[in-house]
């Protein structure tokens, strides 16, 4: 953070240099000047800031100006500059932002009377701004916040800061109890957040609190403190390391850590301890797909579980076979995860297996209808037949120029064509948050003409009323990728439905791991199957739109002779073919049930949103489409002479 001292000694040395520092020492483009003035206030560098921003003076963008040098020094800010920028964009995203800023600010300050008047007025609030809301009402003496701190208290991350004093309270007040606070300890062990379980430690009895050294080798010896525990556990803090070492070891291996519950061991502990511990052992165990996890979930009885371990156990259970599990795993779910499309969809599964048709039918009609993976499953189960919405009327010149002109995408719009794509992502989103359905059509359209893909898709898919499936499914580029469907035998649907999910056909996108272009190949994989094919690239090329399909069409038709199936194929373009075979059982699967058992998160969405896509370009560009349960269809078995491809990356 730039000191009081600093600022005043530069805001000083501007004042007696006048032109030096007022303007940049040489003539700059606008596009310039922006970059560098972001550049600047990325780097925290007040002075070089004021550089620039002198020479964005009624700029589009000059409101972002005006904010980087405001954030640059927002710890010592006077209100009064704050509500000047405030007042002069009011309703912007950029206003709200730095509200959101200085409310984080006001609350460090404990300026509860500011903050108040400033956190009505907020649109879009967060963890942090909501903590600092409780701290301000319970300095008013209102004691509902130290009933309503649970919901941080509960999660496995460190408490905002503004939580801290209200649970700080709560505890000194007796709502919070040892028992709390072990249970806030047990989440933070399991999430490895070993810094804040240890700051939560000090919040017990000193009785209670567990030995420095058990916990250090709870945490990086586990098998050895279980091979050989303590005598004594009767202490609450020594029974909750070997637990914590337990729960450790199971993530590594399940198989071994219930050989421990199983043990002289497991029965030295409390009943609950049990039950808790083969709640996590089961957990880890169905994480990984070992056949054992519903066992061992019927072995916790009726331990705590979260959803997430909720949702693991009917994933068990799914794989198993077993509907009656899956039933009483989601009917245990919070009502907000009860209402998940997939837990809503494989609960009507479960009651039609139990031959309970009526019931069934009843969570059909829930989700069917709505154009995602299980809402297209569930209008299939109901025997409804799937199709196109009516589109809606083209936008008119009139409403695309009305779009343009709204100052929020204005800014976008000039934000991406810098290049600035963070910032204008938010400042689009933002923008677009409150329009109706014929605005929202307008605001894609205006995307689509400015190439901007995933804006236009994403706030195509925001319609309620009316739609535009051709937009929410676009498929720019058709000659490409026509060209490498017919020359590879790939579906182009398929094509399409995979490159929608991996850029939303942005084609310089580039991820984090490095990924590239259009169908986010990754840099080995794009001279492997390069080499494959005979052609010669440079590293460059890669993100080139006919490079780029070209080899990314050829890589995802090798995958599929590989392993024989687009579900499979899809899920190991996302997480490795490796994977995508161990993913398997020993008996054939149901392509959903191997969807929804996917280990890896962003893999599971990843490949339900693929097939789902997959649906609607076929049907939008062929006028017909495989029903999807169909397109799923039935994973084969594991078996021991399986022969892969071992060179696909």
């Amino acid at each position: 953070m730039i000191s009081k001292h600093f600022y005043t000694i530069a805001l000083a040395a501007s004042l007696v240099c006048g032109p030096a520092l007022a303007a940049p020492s040489r003539a700059v483009g606008a596009d310039e000047a922006i970059l560098a003035a972001h550049a600047a206030f990325r780097a925290g560098d007040p002075v070089k800031l004021a550089r620039y921003a002198a020479a964005l003076e009624g700029h589009v963008l000059q409101p972002y100006v005006e904010y980087w040098q405001l954030k640059v020094r927002l710890d010592e800010m006077p209100s009064t500059e704050v509500r000047a920028y405030l007042a002069k964009y009011p309703g912007s995203y950029l206003a709200d932002r730095l509200r959101s800023d200085w409310l984080k600010e006001l609350g460090k300050r404990r300026d509860w009377q500011t903050f108040d008047l400033e956190f009505a007025a907020l649109s879009v609030d967060d963890a942090d701004t909501r903590c600092y809301a409780l701290a301000s009402r319970l300095s008013r003496g209102d004691e509902s916040t130290l009933t309503e701190v649970s919901r941080y208290w509960h999660e496995p991350k460190e408490l905002p800061e503004g939580c801290v004093g209200v649970a700080e309270e709560a505890i000194a007040r007796g709502k919070f109890t040892a028992k709390h606070v072990w249970r806030r300890v047990r989440l933070l062990l399991e999430a490895g957040q070993m810094t804040a379980a240890r700051r939560a430690m000090e919040y017990l009895p000193a009785a209670e609190r567990p030995d420095e050294r058990l916990l250090t080798q709870a945490a990086t010896s586990a098998a050895k403190l279980v091979a050989r525990p303590p005598e004594d556990l009767s202490g609450r803090g020594t029974r909750e390391m070997v637990l914590f070492a337990i729960v450790r070891l199971a993530r590594s291996d399940p198989r071994l850590a219930a050989e421990f519950v199983n043990s002289g061991l497991g029965q030295k502990l409390p009943a609950a301890d049990r039950s808790y511990l083969w709640g996590r052992v089961a957990f880890e165990a169905a994480k990984r797909l070992l056949p054992e996890a519903a066992e061992w979930y019927a072995k916790a009885g009726d331990a705590d579980f979260s959803d997430d371990q909720l949702a693991w156990k009917a994933r068990a259970a799914l794989r198993a076979g077993n509907w009656a599990m899956v039933t009483e795993a989601i009917d245990a779910m919070t009502v907000a995860a009860h209402a998940d499309p997939a837990w809503t969809y494989w609960y009507a599964r479960g009651l039609a297996a139990q031959g309970k048709a009526d019931g069934a039918r009843a969570y059909y009609l829930r989700i069917a209808g709505q154009p995602d993976f299980y809402g297209l499953l569930a209008s299939e189960e109901l025997g409804q037949p799937v199709t196109v919405p009516a589109p809606a009327p083209q936008p008119t010149e009139e409403q695309v120029a009305r779009a343009k002109a709204l100052p929020g995408l204005t800014r976008a719009l000039e934000l991406f064509r810098l290049n600035l794509r963070t910032e204008g992502v938010r400042e689009w989103v933002y923008s677009i948050r409150g329009l109706d359905d014929s605005q929202l059509l307008a605001a894609a359209e205006l995307a689509r003409r400015a190439e901007l893909y995933d804006r236009a898709i994403n706030t195509a898919d925001r319609t309620t009323g009316v739609h535009d499936y051709k937009v929410r499914f676009l498929a720019p580029f058709r000659e490409t990728f026509r060209a490498q469907s017919q020359a590879f035998g790939v579906e182009e649907a398929w094509l399409y439905g995979l490159t929608r999910q991996e850029s939303r056909f942005i084609a310089n996108a580039r991820s984090s791991a490095g990924a590239q272009g259009l169908m986010q190949l990754m840099p080995t994989t794009a001279r492997w199957v390069a080499r494959k094919i005979g052609l010669t690239i440079s590293p460059s090329r890669v993100i080139e739109v006919d490079t780029n399909v070209t080899l990314g069409a050829r890589y995802v038709k090798l995958v599929l002779d590989d392993l024989g199936h687009p579900v499979m194929a899809s899920a190991a373009y996302n997480a490795g073919p490796g994977r995508a075979r161990r993913w398997r059982d020993v008996k054939p699967l149901e392509g959903a049930i191997y969807a929804e058992s996917i280990p890896f998160n962003e893999t599971r969405d990843y490949v339900k949103k693929v097939m789902a896509n997959t649906y609607w370009y076929a049907l939008l560009m062929e006028g017909t489409s495989v029903p999807l349960k169909s397109r799923l269809g039935t994973m084969p078995a594991k078996a021991a002479g399986d022969k892969f491809n071992e060179d696909l990356p």
